[in-house]
C-alpha cells in the first residue's frame, strides 16, 4: 500500500512548479474586471425615440421587412416557384378556410375572408420565407369554446319549437370572433413591441405535442356530428369531451345513414390520394389537388340529385359574394374573453414561431421573434375590422408552400390572391356541398398530428421528464378545456425544472492521471481521489430550493458529520474550560501567594490561550498539579503525529478529518442568491471549525459578481480563495504551499463560548 506522502509525491508530479497558478484576487489584480457603465434609462429612452431620417428609415425597414426584401427579390430564379406554390396553396385554402370556419363555430364564407386577408398583411410583415399563415384546426377549436360557450344554441331557440335562430346565432358568433381576434392581436402586438418573443421558450416541444395532440382529439370528436349526421349541443367546461362523446353515442341511432356513408366515402378517398401524393412526390409538379376536386365533384353532385332533400345531408347554406365592409368589433364582449384572447395569442405564435424555425434553419436564414409577433398580431388584429377570426400557420400547407418550390412570402401573396378571386365570383358555387365534406376534410388533415403520439415511444427512450410531460398536457388537454389546459402544463412544465434542480447529482471528483480533468470517482474508476483534498460536484446551480439539500449532501459525500463534530469540539472546549478553572483555582489555595496565576483579563480565560495547539497558560514555571498533586511540565507548544501540524481537535482527544482541503466545484452554477450566499457562509465557517480550508472553483463572472453583492467576501473569506478553475485550486493546494492552514496565516479563531 502507498502511503500518503507517497501519494503525495506522486501527484506533485502532476503538477510542475513553473506552471503559475492565479486565485481571483490574483486576476483582479492582473486583469481587472470593468464594469459596463450604461447611459442612464432616460438618455436610452431619448435615443430611442429621437426621430432623423436615418432613424425612421431603419425603423420602417425593421418593422416592415417586405421593403428590405422584396427590391432584391430574385425574379428569375424564384418566381417560378413561388407561383406555382401560391397556387397550390390557394386551392388548398379554399376547403380548408370552409371547413375550419365550420369548426370554430361560423359561417363558412368567413374562412374565406381569414384566408386572404391576414395572410396578405402577414406577406408585409412576416420574416419567414416559408410558413403559411390562415386557418389552423388548433386555433378554430380553441376559438369554438369561445363561440359556443357564450352563444350557445339553447340561447337562439324558437319559441314552443326545436329550431334554432340560426341568423342570430351566426350573426353573435360572428361578433364574438371579432372580438376575439382583435384582443389576439393586441396581445401579440404588445408583446412584440416589449421584446417578449422569448416567452415562448417556455413551451417546450413536449409540451407542444402533447397539446397539439390533443387539440387534434377535441377537433376530430367535435366533428363526429356531422360525420354521422346527428345534432347535440357541445359543451366547453371541464369533461366536455367526455360529456360530448357521452351525447355523441346515445344519439346514435339517430345517425343519419346518407350523411355517413358520404363522410366515410371522402375520408377513404382523401386519404388515398394523400397517400399517392406522399409516395409520387418527387415526380410531381405540384400535389394533385384531391380537397378541391372533393368540393367540386361533392358540390355538383349535391345539387344534381338533390342530396339534402332526398337523404336530409345537411349542406354549407348561402354564400355570399363580394367583400364585407370594414367594422369595429364589439368592444363590450373583450371583458369576457380576454383570458382565451391571451390563450390563443400564446398558443398560435408558438405554433407560428416554431414552424417558422424549423424552415429557417433548413434553408440558412433568420426569423426575428418579436417581429413575427408583431405580424401575427396585426394580421389578427387588421383581419378583425373585416370579420376575420384569429390565424396561425398552418403546418400541412406550409409543408406544401416549402415543398412545391416557395421561397418567399409571395407565394403568400399569390395564395390571397387566389382567395380574393374566389371570394368576388366562385364563392356562391359551394352553396349545396354537404357539411359531411368538409368535416372529413378537417379530419383527414389531423393525420399529422395525430402521427405525434409516436413521440410517446421516443420519449420513453430518451427522457422520461419529457414523456412525463408530454403525458400530463395531453392529459389535462383532453380533460379540462383548452385554456385550463394549458395552464396546467405550462405550470407543470415549469414545476420539472424546479424538481430537476432540486434532484440534483452530487459527486466527489477525482482526478484523470497525468491529465487535467476531473471526474466522479464513483462512475469513473479511472479518476482518483487527490490525498487529502476533496472536491465536490453539483450538477445544478444552488439557489434557495435546492440550498439545503447541497449543504446536507456535501456533508455526506465528505464522510464526516460536520456539526455534530463542532458540537463535541465545544463540549471538549466547556469540559477543558471547568477543568482547567477548578485545577487554577485549587492552584491558588495551595500555592504560596508569589505564584499566582498572572491573569490578562481575558473573558475566557482557558481558551483564550488555547491557540492551535498552544497550552501556554502563563502560569509562573508553565507548571501544573496532576491529579496526585506532583508538579509537571506544559510544553508550550505541542506536536502532533503528522509531522509538526499544530491541532486543537487532536488536544482536545477528538478525530481530525481526513483532508485538510475542501473544494467547491461551482462550474454549473449560474447565479447565486442570498440563500446561496448564506449556505456558504456556514460552510466555509462550519468547515474551519474543524480545520478544513474550502476554496471555490469555476466561478464565472455572473457568480463572482454576486458573491460580491451579496457580502461573501470579508477578512475571513477572500478572493484568495476562488480559483478559475478546479485544476488551478488543486495545483496551488499540491505544489504551492505545505499545507498550512489559511486560517493560521491570518490568526486564531475565536474559540470563546
Amino acid at each position: 500500500m502507498m502511503t500518503e506522502d507517497k501519494k503525495c509525491a506522486v501527484h506533485r508530479q502532476c503538477y510542475p512548479a513553473e506552471q503559475q497558478v492565479v486565485s481571483e484576487a490574483d486576476l483582479d489584480r492582473i486583469a481587472p474586471r470593468t464594469s459596463v457603465v450604461r447611459p442612464p434609462l432616460w438618455r436610452r429612452f431619448t435615443s430611442q425615440i429621437r426621430c432623423s431620417q436615418a432613424t425612421a428609415r431603419s425603423l420602417l425597414l425593421k418593422y416592415i421587412p417586405v421593403l428590405r426584401w422584396l427590391p432584391r427579390y430574385p425574379i428569375k430564379d424564384w418566381i417560378l416557384g413561388d407561383l406555382i406554390s401560391g397556387f397550390s396553396v390557394g386551392i388548398i385554402q379554399l376547403p380548408q378556410g370552409l371547413a375550419y370556419s365550420l369548426l370554430a363555430g361560423l359561417p363558412p364564407v368567413f374562412g374565406l375572408y381569414t384566408s386572404f386577408y391576414p395572410v396578405f398583411i402577414y406577406f408585409l410583415l412576416g420574416t419567414s420565407r416559408h410558413i403559411s399563415v390562415g386557418t389552423f384546426a388548433v386555433v378554430c377549436v380553441m376559438i369554438s369554446s369561445v363561440t359556443e360557450s357564450l352563444a350557445p344554441n339553447e340561447n337562439f331557440m324558437l319559441d314552443n319549437s326545436t329550431y334554432i335562430d340560426t341568423t342570430a346565432r351566426d350573426v353573435m358568433r360572428v361578433e364574438l370572433s371579432m372580438a376575439l381576434a382583435f384582443l389576439v392581436g393586441l396581445f401579440q402586438i404588445a408583446l412584440g413591441v416589449i421584446q417578449f418573443g422569448f416567452v415562448v421558450t417556455y413551451l417546450s416541444d413536449p409540451l407542444i405535442s402533447g397539446y397539439t395532440t390533443a387539440s387534434a382529439v377535441h377537433v376530430l370528436v367535435s366533428q363526429l356530428k356531422y360525420l354521422f349526421g346527428i345534432r347535440i349541443s357541445q359543451k366547453t367546461q371541464p369533461l366536455s369531451l367526455v360529456y360530448t362523446i357521452i351525447k355523441i353515442c346515445s344519439k346514435m341511432a339517430e345517425t343519419n345513414i346518407g350523411t355517413l356513408v358520404t363522410s366515410i366515402v371522402a375520408i377513404i378517398v382523401l386519404l388515398l390520394m394523400k397517400f399517392l401524393n406522399e409516395k409520387f412526390a418527387s415526380k410531381l409538379v405540384i400535389p394533385i389537388p384531391i380537397e378541391l376536386i372533393m368540393l367540386i365533384v361533392s358540390t355538383g353532385i349535391s345539387y344534381g340529385v338533390g342530396l339534402y332533400n332526398k337523404f336530409g345531408i345537411e349542406s354549407v347554406g348561402h354564400i355570399p359574394v363580394g367583400l364585407k365592409v370594414p367594422m369595429l368589433p364589439d368592444f363590450s364582449l373583450l371583458a369576457d374573453i380576454v383570458g382565451n384572447a391571451f390563450t390563443i395569442a400564446v398558443v398560435g405564435y408558438a405554433i407560428t414561431i416554431s414552424l417558422g424555425k424549423v424552415f429557417a434553419s433548413k434553408h440558412g436564414y433568420k426569423v426575428d421573434s418579436n417581429q413575427e409577433l408583431i405580424a401575427i398580431g396585426f394580421s389578427n388584429l387588421i383581419g378583425s375590422f373585416f370579420q376575420c377570426f384569429a390565424i396561425s400557420a398552418s403546418v400541412s400547407r406550409s409543408l406544401v408552400q416549402e415543398s412545391t418550390g416557395g421561397n418567399s412570402q409571395v407565394a403568400s401573396a399569390i395564395a390571397s390572391f387566389v382567395i380574393f378571386i374566389i371570394i368576388l365570383r366562385a364563392g356562391e358555387l359551394f352553396q349545396d356541398l354537404p357539411k359531411a365534406i368538409l368535416a372529413s376534410v378537417i379530419i383527414v388533415n389531423l393525420k399529422g398530428m395525430f402521427k405525434q403520439f409516436s413521440e410517446v415511444k421516443v420519449l420513453w427512450k430518451s427522457n422520461k421528464v419529457d414523456l412525463i410531460t408530454w403525458l400530463v398536457t395531453f392529459a389535462a388537454t383532453i380533460l379540462f378545456n383548452m385554456d385550463i389546459g394549458l395552464a396546467i402544463s405550462v405550470a407543470f412544465s415549469l414545476l420539472t425544472i424546479i424538481f430537476r434542480t432540486q434532484l440534483s447529482n452530487y459527486s466527489i471528483l477525482g482526478q484523470v492521471y497525468e491529465t487535467n480533468v476531473y471526474r466522479d470517482v464513483a462512475r469513473c474508476h479511472q479518476a482518483k481521489e487527490i490525498p487529502k483534498i476533496k472536491i465536490f460536484h453539483s450538477s445544478s446551480t444552488v439557489y434557495y430550493a435546492n440550498a439545503d439539500q447541497y449543504l446536507e449532501s456535501l456533508y455526506r459525500k465528505c464522510g464526516v458529520d460536520v456539526e455534530k463534530l463542532i458540537e463535541k469540539k465545544r463540549k471538549a472546549i466547556k469540559k477543558k474550560e471547568k477543568r482547567e478553572l477548578k485545577a487554577m483555582k485549587k492552584a491558588k489555595m495551595e500555592n504560596e501567594p508569589s505564584k499566582e496565576v498572572q491573569m490578562k483579563g481575558h473573558d475566557n480565560f482557558a481558551f483564550d490561550r488555547l491557540e492551535l495547539g498552544k497550552l501556554d497558560y502563563e502560569i509562573e514555571e508553565n507548571k501544573e498539579q496532576d491529579m496526585t498533586g506532583a508538579i509537571i511540565v506544559v510544553p508550550g507548544h505541542v506536536e502532533n503525529e503528522e509531522g509538526g501540524e499544530n491541532s486543537v481537535l487532536r488536544l482536545l482527544g477528538l478525530e481530525k478529518p481526513h483532508f485538510h482541503s475542501l473544494i467547491l466545484d461551482f462550474s454549473s452554477v449560474n447565479f447565486v442568491d442570498t440563500v446561496c450566499v448564506k449556505v456558504l457562509r456556514k460552510i466555509f465557517k462550519n468547515f474551519a471549525e474543524i480545520e478544513v480550508d474550502v476554496y471555490l472553483a469555476g466561478c464565472n463572472a455572473t457568480v463572482i459578481k454576486g458573491l460580491e453583492d451579496g457580502n461573501l467576501f470579508n477578512e475571513d473569506i477572500t478572493k484568495s480563495q476562488v480559483f478559475p478553475s478546479i485544476h488551478e485550486a488543486v495545483t496551488y493546494l499540491t505544489t504551492y504551499q505545505d499545507h498550512i492552514s489559511i486560517h493560521e496565516s491570518t490568526g486564531s479563531p475565536d474559540t470563546r463560548l
